[in-house]
């Protein structure tokens, strides 16, 4: 086997940088203070760059969405809601033009310091984004149009409404609706489009490129995020937690890469450890004789070694945090600033 799931008990300690974990390389609001922009041979005179955040509800597709747009797994998905916990930043350079993509946690009332800081994540996204794309799931029917009108109160920059889902309805139930929307904000444009099946993606990028202000790029054309591997290595980690799990477990956990080395013979060495909030999350999510934990391990190497484009051998953790999503210092701890 290539990944070896342990079992180590007790808490850690409240270290504000504990060795190992996992840097901080994205600002809550997505927008890179330190991007200026970066010199390119060849620009053109008339080069477009932006940054353009990605908003809606919990489970509406955005992930989706920003996977199919960029042609790369950037965000992890399920079809659990709030899977999404930080903004991630995504990049996609043309000959024309630069669009940084901010993927977003979906829109919600807080009930905890993680929602919290998910929704203020969101709230510096659409203050900083130069362009919103607000994406609505046609077939959710506790959606309003008011609801989204209400969240988009105050807003000036440019937004554009991306209706998702359409192939799971009617058209003659989709025009009125297109109306609704349409009388009840100045959108640049209101696409209707498929993530999952990629249709209506060509016209939404040209209204995502006609909105950009002329900027030099502000990042070099071969970056397609502004992320670490081990950030991305945690998060699908974490996406297994949440197909493999149900009810609160995958809200529960924290992915944590403690120690990665590349190795240039043989297989790099990731060590991660999954913080769950209870004993008894701890029992389920190892599950009899560890095979449930071994299957999370077995599934995300697979993608890990797709993602990294080498072996890997991935060691399992599992730690108990209490109620680590509600107090403000231990989100902290875990890189939740």
């Amino acid at each position: 086997m290539d990944e070896e799931i342990k079992d180590l008990s007790g808490k850690p300690e409240e270290e504000e940088n504990p060795s190992g974990s996992v840097p901080e390389t994205s600002p809550g609001s997505g927008k890179a203070e330190e991007a200026s922009p970066a010199l390119i041979s060849g620009v053109p005179e008339h080069f477009r760059a932006g940054y353009v955040a990605v908003v809606g509800l919990p489970n509406v597709g955005k992930s989706t969405l920003l996977n199919q747009l960029l042609h790369f797994k950037l965000s992890i998905v399920s079809p659990k809601p709030q899977t999404t916990r930080k903004n991630v930043l995504g990049i996609l350079t043309e000959k024309e033009y630069q669009i940084v993509f901010i993927d977003t946690p979906g829109i919600l009332t807080p009930r905890y310091s993680l929602q919290q800081y998910m929704l203020r994540n969101v709230k510096s996204a659409m203050k900083d984004a130069d362009v919103l794309v607000y994406v609505v799931d046609v077939t959710d029917k506790r959606t309003t149009v008011e609801d989204v009108l209400a969240q988009l109160e105050g807003v000036e920059k440019p937004v554009i409404l991306a209706l998702n889902k359409v192939d799971l309805v009617r058209k003659d139930t989709l025009l009125p609706l297109i109306d609704q929307f349409a009388r009840g904000f100045p959108f640049k444009a209101i696409v209707p489009i498929s993530a999952l099946k990629n249709d209506g993606l060509d016209r939404l990028l040209k209204e995502i490129v006609a909105c950009l202000p002329q900027n030099p790029p502000y990042y070099p054309e071969d970056y397609i995020s502004d992320q670490q591997e081990r950030f991305f290595v945690a998060e699908i980690i974490r996406e297994k937690v949440f197909l493999l799990y149900g009810e609160e477990i995958p809200y529960s956990t924290h992915v944590e890469i403690e120690e990665f080395k590349e190795r240039e013979e043989g297989k790099d060495y990731i060590r991660a450890v999954i913080y769950v909030e209870r004993p008894t999350q701890k029992r389920i999510l190892i599950g009899k004789e560890g095979r449930a934990l071994k299957r999370v391990g077995q599934l995300a190497r697979e993608e890990i070694e797709m993602f990294l484009g080498r072996p890997v051998f991935l060691e399992l953790f599992v730690k108990v945090m209490e109620g680590w999503r509600k107090k403000e210092a231990r989100l902290r701890r875990l890189g939740y600033r």
